[in-house]
């Protein structure tokens, strides 16, 4: 074998090295691509199902917040109110009535509630919190300052869930229970003044009031309704002059008014409005005081008390 030949050999074993190596990185690419394309696909849809679950998660626990604590309470306010202006005469402000005014919050305590203290605070006003259970300790430090500062506390059931509170008797009695005795370890203060969630001609929990409306009777237990809605759990897309409008346009019909007003975290618009709501009641010379033993009670639904 000559030189030339030698030569012409080692090129085209040099090509075909060539040739083999890219053939192996071409396949090595292509593999790792597929296997990198495979992992990020398995990588995304368990993201998919990870967010999904999520999302199924906090849109039950929307649902949960939105329809209990707000929907549902929207929609019976104003059925809620039209009960009670059927039945309002005795009640029907005339020329020189002094007006009586009860500020009442549903659903704290809340982000909010500091707020609406100091609010309360500023302007010397008691008002009146229904309060619902919640032992953190920024609640717990609610539950007292109220008390402390001379507000009226009371009661709004514990868990606020309307398809468990209202399924039988005894769930009613054993979350009375729970937020009676969280209310007194907490304060000191044994409570008998309730609020039910949806009001006492609630209909939109399918259960039949009057038993525990009873049930409240026999208790010893007063419950309050309203005649009076700031409009604030219907929606929270009121301006803090539209809930100060939407009060003060019912208010001068009444000579007692009891105002249903929230303390949740989403109730911006009624810490706004507060201040101003304040103002223009004092305004009109209406007198703003917290429930007590003689407050009228404003109630949508009554029954004979039977107990012996």
């Amino acid at each position: 074998m000559d030189a030339q030949q030698k030569q012409n050999i080692d090129v085209l074993r040099a090509k075909r090295k060539r040739v083999k190596r890219m053939k192996t990185f071409i396949v090595t690419f292509i593999t790792s691509w597929i296997l990198i394309s495979i992992l990020a696909i398995g990588l995304l849809t368990f993201k998919v199902f990870s967010l999904q679950k999520q999302l199924n998660e906090i849109s039950a626990k929307l649902e949960e917040n939105s329809s209990e604590l707000t929907y549902k309470d929207g929609d019976s306010d104003s059925l809620a109110l039209a009960n009670y202006s059927a039945t309002a005469e005795e009640n029907l402000a005339q020329a020189g009535d002094t007006l009586k005014v009860y500020l009442t919050f549903d659903d704290g305590p809340s982000s909010n509630s500091d707020e609406i203290l100091n609010i309360l605070d500023d302007y010397n006003v008691k008002a009146t919190f229904f309060v619902v259970g919640r032992e953190d300790e920024h609640s717990l430090a609610v539950y007292k300052r109220i008390v402390d500062e001379g507000h009226t506390i009371a009661m709004h059931s514990y868990s606020h869930n309307y398809s468990a509170l209202y399924s039988s008797l005894d769930t009613f009695q054993s979350d009375l229970e729970r937020i009676q005795n969280l209310i007194y370890d907490t304060t000191g203060v044994e409570c008998d003044l309730y609020r039910f969630p949806g009001g006492s001609s609630n209909q939109v929990s399918n259960a039949d009031m009057t038993e525990y409306i009873k049930y409240l009777n026999d208790q010893g237990i007063r419950y309050l309704d309203w005649n009076v809605a700031s409009g604030d759990a219907t929606s929270v897309a009121y301006s803090s002059d539209d809930l100060v409008e939407n009060v003060m346009s019912d208010v001068v019909k009444y000579k007692t008014s009891v105002v249903l007003m929230h303390d949740a975290d989403n109730k911006n618009a009624t810490v706004e409005a507060l201040p101003k709501l304040i103002e223009q009641l004092q305004g009109i010379g209406a007198l703003i005081l917290p429930v007590s033993e003689d407050t009228e009670m404003i109630q949508h639904v009554t029954i004979a008390n039977n107990k012996e």
